[in-house]
C-alpha cells in the first residue's frame, strides 16, 4: 500500500471521528431524548434504546424524581394553605358586635364569676366536673363516628366510655387515658357534614356561644337530639343551667387564654375567626 493512498485513509478515519464527536456533543433538543438524557434515533435504534433496562430505569427514576417534587410542592402549598381567609364573612358587621358582646360579657361576669368558683372548687373537683360532662356526650361522639364510617374510633368510644363509667366511677375520673386506644378524636356533626362535602358556608358568631359557621350551626342544632341531658332534662331553663354551669367550668380551668389571644394579636375578631376555622380544619381531617 503506497504512502499516498494511506495518508488519504488515516484523513478519513480523522473526519469520520470529529464527525462522531461533534454529533455526540451536540446540542439536543427540547424533546424526550432532551429529558432522558439520550440523543434522539429513529428505527431499530429506538427500538433498541427502548428495550434496555438501564435506558427504562433511568426514565422511571427521573419520573419518580418530578413526582416527589411535585408532591413537595403540594406539601408546602397544604401547609401555607388558609382556609379562614376564604371563609365569607357577609355578616363582619353583625359578627364584630356579636364578638365585642361575648368579650364584655367574659370580663365583666364569667371571668369574676369563675375566679370566684375556681377559689372556692379546688382543681380536682373541677376537672372531674369535667370529665364527666365529657364522658356524658359519648352518644354524640359515638354517633358521629358512625355517621362518618369511622368503625374503629366508635368502637375506641364506646370502650372508653365503659371503663371510664366504671372504673372512673360515672366518668368523673378518665380512667381510659392510660389505654391509648381508647382516646379518639372528638366528632360532632358539623365534622360529619364536612365530610359529606358540605362546605363552612359563611362565619357566625352567636351570642353566647362564640365563632361558629352556617355548617357548624346547623350541625350543633343535630346534636342537640343526640345529646343525653336534653332527653332527661324537661325544662329548658334546667337545661340551659347545666350547659351555664358546664361552660362556667370549663372557663374556670381556662382563664388566661382568651387573653393571651388578645394580647398577642392586633386583630382579635380575625385572630380568633382564622383560629376557629383552622382548628375546626384539623379536627376534620383527623
Amino acid at each position: 500500500m503506497g504512502k499516498k493512498k494511506l495518508s488519504r485513509i488515516l484523513l478519513l478515519i480523522l473526519l469520520l471521528a470529529f464527525f462522531s464527536v461533534g454529533c455526540a456533543h451536540r446540542p439536543e433538543s427540547a424533546s424526550h431524548g432532551a429529558i432522558t438524557g439520550y440523543s434522539q434515533t429513529t428505527g431499530s435504534e429506538a427500538d433498541a434504546i427502548s428495550s434496555n433496562p438501564l435506558v427504562e430505569n433511568d426514565v422511571d427514576n427521573i419520573g419518580d424524581e418530578f413526582d416527589q417534587i411535585d408532591d413537595e410542592f403540594d406539601q408546602f402549598d397544604d401547609e401555607f394553605e388558609t382556609d379562614a381567609i376564604r371563609v365569607a364573612d357577609p355578616l363582619a358587621l353583625v359578627n364584630r358586635a356579636m364578638f365585642h358582646f361575648n368579650d364584655k360579657l367574659y370580663f365583666w361576669i364569667l371571668k369574676p364569676v369563675a375566679k370566684g368558683y375556681r377559689a372556692v372548687v379546688p382543681q380536682t373537683a373541677r376537672v372531674g366536673v369535667q370529665n364527666f360532662f365529657n364522658n356524658l356526650m359519648t352518644p354524640v361522639r359515638l354517633a358521629n363516628c358512625l355517621f362518618q364510617g369511622k368503625i374503629g374510633a366508635a368502637g375506641a368510644e364506646l370502650g372508653k366510655f365503659v371503663v371510664n363509667t366504671t372504673e372512673g366511677i360515672l366518668g368523673f375520673r378518665n380512667a381510659a387515658r392510660k389505654y391509648p386506644g381508647l382516646n379518639p378524636g372528638k366528632e360532632d356533626l358539623g365534622q360529619t357534614l364536612a365530610t359529606y362535602g358540605i362546605g363552612n358556608g359563611f362565619y357566625i358568631v352567636w351570642p353566647f356561644l362564640g365563632p361558629s359557621t352556617l355548617r357548624d350551626t346547623v350541625g350543633m342544632i343535630g346534636d342537640l337530639f343526640l345529646n343525653p341531658v336534653a332527653y332527661y332534662v324537661d325544662s329548658p331553663k334546667a337545661y340551659i343551667g347545666i350547659r351555664a354551669y358546664d361552660i362556667l367550668n370549663n372557663t374556670s380551668l381556662r382563664i388566661g387564654d382568651y387573653e393571651a389571644i388578645k394580647e398577642a394579636s392586633p386583630e382579635p375578631y380575625v385572630a380568633i375567626r382564622n383560629g376557629y376555622i383552622q382548628l375546626r380544619k384539623k379536627l376534620i381531617k383527623e
